[in-house]
């Protein structure tokens, strides 16, 4: 094979779109073109055998902030044992401050920003020349129509056992300085007939579990319509093989028809993630933030009160100019509104965003590998934002798991942030770990924690063993009731 693309996704139901994207638009090159994809956590030496078992003499690889430091030293090992093979990098981690970078330092050429066209003519000039000079190409954009789709390239095992990334636009006009969107003029479409017909290719051959990447999903709601009303026909015509979907919505934009839409579907076959990010207006404007607070609110709430949609909110702590207490009443704020899971982030300094500019007026000290955490600012000490990281992940384990439904209410009581911050405290205290808990002892451990704020044994116990989580062995019952809430495929998604 003389190209290979290849890439370290974080997990193996992440199925890569980039490199699909690529390989879909190789052109004459294609038939020449292979994809090989790894899970973050295989053995170096393993890749790059596996990798020269295909006798490449180019192999582009799709570089993420999450996957950067073990492809490097795949990079490194394949240019010792085989420096004869050319390799291309490209992907957002790679498409800025390159100079900086040991993995750019040890490849061959690297592409930043689109690769689409530049890749497969870079590829086209390594093989048969004139041989290029430039180490570093920037990608050119073509015009969407140009862009071959690459949905065809999903695998029936993909289809099986994997969430199928998908598209409808590129882009974001928002400019918010902590994501890399914030470089981007507008946002993209695909043309919506072809789209939808790529979309109907992927489910007549069985694909049902579809995950929009769109930044701005309901930017262009006659779109949003169409495209949700897709998979309504399909609900409609087979109520029994419901489809899931996943889309970004912008929290502001929801007009009364794209409503009346949403609450058109059953319940286990939608989720909606959200981003908040921060409710302080000041803070907003800071990281050029667009959001009107109150109706972003009041959208919450109607979709908790009228719509089966499952509800996935970011908050980010760390942000410049945000401190604990800022970030607490945001956080109550949100827990009030009632959404599914409340995903709280810790800030990143993603390589290229502007975000950097406020380093130095705000004191932000940030991780220098990857994923480049916020470690403290000017208004949260480094011991306090690492209390913040433990609430995150215990967070994650007891509220957003879904494990503890009647007892993260008990939990939270009148001071969601507070009460959870207290609890998060105490237990690490227990545990001094954050990671690898046996369900068993966290349920312990919960109820543990009622006892010490007052509440009687035998409540607490009863408490507990109400959520299904009490045991790690589930009745067959609530194992029912979970299935009929949460199908299997919406389950496979949200563990994702």
């Amino acid at each position: 094979m003389t190209i290979l693309l290849a890439t370290l996704n974080a997990r193996y139901a992440h199925a890569s779109l980039g490199l699909r994207y690529l390989l879909a638009n190789m052109g004459a090159l294609q038939e020449q073109t292979s994809l090989m994809e790894f899970v973050i956590g295989a053995k170096t030496v393993e890749v790059v055998e596996r990798l020269l078992a295909k006798q490449p003499r180019i192999v582009g690889f799709g570089i993420y902030i999450w996957n950067v430091e073990e492809t490097t030293k795949v990079v490194a090992m394949l240019k010792r044992v085989a420096p004869e093979v050319t390799v291309v990098l490209g992907g957002p981690e790679v498409s800025h401050e390159t100079g900086e970078q040991e993995i750019v330092r040890l490849a061959d050429y690297v592409v930043t920003g689109w690769g689409d066209i530049t890749f497969p003519k870079l590829c086209g000039e390594i093989l048969h020349g004139p041989k290029p000079i430039m180490k570093v190409h920037a990608g050119v954009q073509p015009p969407m129509a140009d862009i071959a789709l690459p949905y065809s390239l999903y695998s029936d095992e993909d289809i099986a056992h994997r969430t199928i990334y998908v598209e409808a636009s590129r882009g974001c006009p928002f400019k918010c300085e902590f994501c890399l969107s914030s470089l981007d003029k507008t946002a993209w479409p695909f043309g919506i007939d072809t789209f939808l017909a790529e979309m109907e290719t992927l489910y007549q051959r069985g694909a049902r579990l579809f995950k929009f990447v769109d930044r701005t999903f309901n930017l262009n709601v006659k779109t949003s319509q169409r495209i949700m009303q897709f998979f309504l026909d399909k609900i409609a015509a087979h109520p029994d093989d419901p489809v899931y979907a996943h889309f970004e919505l912008v929290p502001d934009h929801l007009p009364e028809a794209l409503k009346a839409t949403i609450a058109q579907f059953p319940p286990g076959a939608l989720q909606f993630e959200i981003g908040i990010q921060s409710f302080n207006p000041d803070v907003q404007t800071l990281v050029s933030r667009r959001q009107d607070n109150a109706k972003a609110a009041d959208n919450i709430r109607w979709l908790t009160t009228h719509s089966h949609a499952h509800m996935h909110v970011d908050l980010i702590a760390g942000l410049p100019g945000e401190d604990v207490e800022s970030f607490a009443r945001g956080f109550d704020q949100l827990v009030a509104l009632g959404p599914h899971e409340i995903q709280f982030g810790i800030l990143k300094r993603l390589r290229g965003t502007p975000i950097i500019r406020h380093t130095e007026p705000y004191k932000m000290v940030y991780d220098p590998y990857p994923p480049y955490t916020v470690l403290a600012t000017d208004r949260i000490d480094f011991p306090t934002m690492q209390r913040l990281v433990r609430f995150a992940r215990y967070w994650d384990l007891v509220a957003n798991s879904g494990r503890f439904a009647h007892t993260i209410k008990v939990l939270l009581g009148d001071s969601p942030f507070a009460n959870f911050m207290a609890f998060s405290d105490w237990i690490y205290t227990q545990l001094d770990a954050t990671h690898r808990i046996a369900l068993d002892r966290l349920a312990k451990l919960v109820q543990a924690w009622l006892q010490r704020q007052g509440m009687p044994a035998f409540e607490a116990a009863a408490l507990v063993a109400s959520d299904y989580a009490g045991s790690s062995h589930k009745p067959a019952e609530k194992t029912a009731q979970a299935k009929a809430a949460a199908p299997e495929r919406q389950v496979r998604h949200l563990a994702a």
